[in-house]
């Protein structure tokens, strides 16, 4: 099977839009009712409530954990209310491959093997990183299931610039956990 795939000249927010419309084509011609996007302040996932009007696919908005709250990366309660006031449903929780204890903590300097395993999805891009974990975040909060693929859409700092077909899994089932399709991808992982 060949598909084409969108590469970006770099990374950042201006991919946003086409990002999602390419989301948005794929999730169509597969049948897939659940789209996962993150999104700290909620802009991104009031774009995808826009270019997903008019579709049944369910939009999953994932937002970054309270404890950033101090540093300005929050979502507010007027924008949550919105967003689910046109039908998202939120997660907010702490990011499944950093933020948790081990990661705030780790013997004598040497990085715990999440950190390793968010390390080598950086190596695809920033966007690959945060989508595998908000698909986990997700269905860690019950609100798709593990059976069927969805399309997680993640970024570099703001806005969105990959997007992927995956077969989620729970944390503890990570190795269960498929990418199955790349749909856009910045072609240089890093920041210039």
């Amino acid at each position: 099977m060949e598909r084409p795939v969108i590469y970006f000249d770099r990374t950042g927010p201006e991919n946003t839009d086409l990002t999602l419309q390419a989301s948005r084509k794929r999730a169509l011609d597969l049948g897939i009712s659940n789209l996962i996007v993150a999104s700290t302040h909620g802009d991104t996932g009031l774009k995808a409530l826009e270019i997903f009007k008019n579709t049944k696919i369910q939009i999953i908005v994932v937002g970054i954990s309270f404890s950033y709250k101090s540093e300005g990366w929050d979502m507010s309660s007027s924008v949550r209310k919105e967003l689910e006031d046109q039908g998202a449903k939120i997660v907010i929780s702490h990011h499944v491959l950093s933020d948790d204890i081990i990661g705030g903590v780790s013997e004598q300097g040497i990085p715990h093997q999440h950190k390793i395993i968010a390390e080598t999805f950086r190596r695809f891009s920033q966007g690959v990183k945060v989508a595998v974990e908000i698909t986990i975040m997700a269905a860690e909060a019950g609100v798709i299931d593990t059976d069927h693929e969805v399309i997680s859409i993640g970024g570099t700092h703001q806005g969105v610039d990959t997007a992927l077909v995956v077969k989620p899994s729970y944390a503890r089932n990570f190795y269960d956990f498929e990418i199955r399709e790349i749909i856009a991808k910045p072609r240089i992982p890093k920041e210039k």
